[in-house]
């Protein structure tokens, strides 16, 4: 036991730093360019898709426009993505002769939820009876990587650590400026509706576990979550499979931007792990420099100047990311993704989807189906 009345929280350590992604995918009609609640016959088609591990291969989410395709436990990002492009290949061939065509971005440019339909299960049919309004408003997709992590003892260090890498993170993937027909004049306007959520948003900083155990012992008694899996955080550990899930990137449209993606968040938490192996005390934000910087790089995205570190200095964060970049491409060479790591400097260049997106619809004098179409193009590549 943690502590008196205190349930334990078993943390399955993972012995290698294994990498493993969710990557949530949107069903869109052909013709209408709308969302499409059909993910029960896409499921039909697919059938019983498993990872090298056993594990589900596609799974269901809340809407029934979505399905979450999952990969196994991997040892390189570049494994992980190959495996993913796997099944969207099976995917996109049971999608097809429905008349619907796969997407992914933070938000859908037009779509109304009002017209979604839900996934029925006790856990969701629980979420939308306590979060009414805002349950129902979630028609938002991201992308999560889970990172293997020795011991529980490191997993709020890193964790916390981790938070000065959040405002690098989301400007990078930010791919929802739009909602609902308007632009919301946000890069990522999916954060900030994700935190509406009772249990969403950005985690606390406890020091160590066994406050995080009275955290959840606080939680369960009094009917906050039932179980782990319904505490949301931007980054969260999960106990279960011994790893640091990282939560905080919008819905991304290319392979090769999420193998960058990937890359970079294995390469931060390895880094991190590494340093305290080598004795070192992690660096942290003050949790309100933290929430000014999630803040900032929704509503400004690669724009955004960031605060760096518990001094309050500044930087924008494109500056403050070529330097991040470079101190862990050693990280990246002993974990095989030097490659995708290197993709993580191409996103500015290009820009990153929210700016595509905004680009796509200045083109066609605000046709937001010439958005879908780019991002359903994008995710073909």
């Amino acid at each position: 036991m943690a502590g008196a009345g205190i349930d334990h929280v078993p943390f399955d350590g993972s012995p290698r730093p294994t990498v493993g992604i969710e990557w949530e995918i949107a069903l869109v009609d052909k013709a209408t360019r709308d969302l499409s609640n059909t993910a029960a016959a896409v499921f039909d088609s697919v059938g019983d898709l498993r990872s090298h591990d056993g594990r589900p291969r596609v799974t269901k989410e809340l809407l029934r426009n979505t399905i979450e395709i999952v990969t196994g436990v991997h040892d390189t990002v570049g494994s992980a993505v190959d495996e993913l492009a796997g099944t969207m290949r099976v995917l996109r061939r049971a999608a097809d002769p429905l008349g619907v065509d796969l997407f992914c971005a933070g938000t859908h440019p037009f779509a109304q939820w009002s017209a979604q339909q839900l996934t029925r299960s006790a856990h969701y049919d629980e979420l939308i009876e306590r979060t009414q309004w805002w349950g129902r408003q979630m028609m938002i997709w991201g992308v999560h990587v889970h990172v293997g992590v020795s011991h529980r003892e490191k997993v709020f260090p890193i964790l916390n650590s981790l938070l000065l890498s959040y405002p690098h993170l989301l400007a990078l993937s930010a791919s929802s400026p739009m909602w609902s027909g308007s632009d919301t004049g946000y890069a990522s306007n999916r954060t900030l509706m994700f935190q509406q959520l009772p249990t969403a948003g950005l985690p606390f900083q406890f020091e160590n576990w066994t406050q995080f155990e009275h955290f959840v012992h606080d939680q369960l008694k009094t009917g906050v979550f039932a179980q782990l899996g319904g505490m949301h955080w931007d980054i969260r550990p999960a106990p279960k499979w011994g790893t640091i899930e990282v939560r905080v990137c919008d819905g991304i449209s290319t392979r090769t931007e999420l193998a960058a993606m990937a890359a970079l968040i294995h390469c931060l938490v390895v880094d991190l792990d590494r340093r305290i192996e080598q004795g070192e005390t992690l660096p942290a934000l003050p949790p309100w420099h933290v929430q000014e910087n999630k803040w900032r790089a929704a509503r400004y995205g690669l724009d955004a100047i960031i605060i760096t570190d518990a001094d309050s200095n500044e930087r924008l964060v494109t500056d403050d990311l070529d330097d991040l970049l470079n101190r862990l491409e050693p990280t990246a060479v002993q974990l095989g993704c030097r490659n995708e790591l290197a993709l993580v400097a191409e996103i500015p260049k290009r820009g990153a989807s929210y700016q595509r997106q905004r680009r796509v619809a200045a083109a066609a004098q605000g046709d937001l189906i010439a958005v879908v179409d780019s991002l359903v193009e994008e995710l073909n590549h």
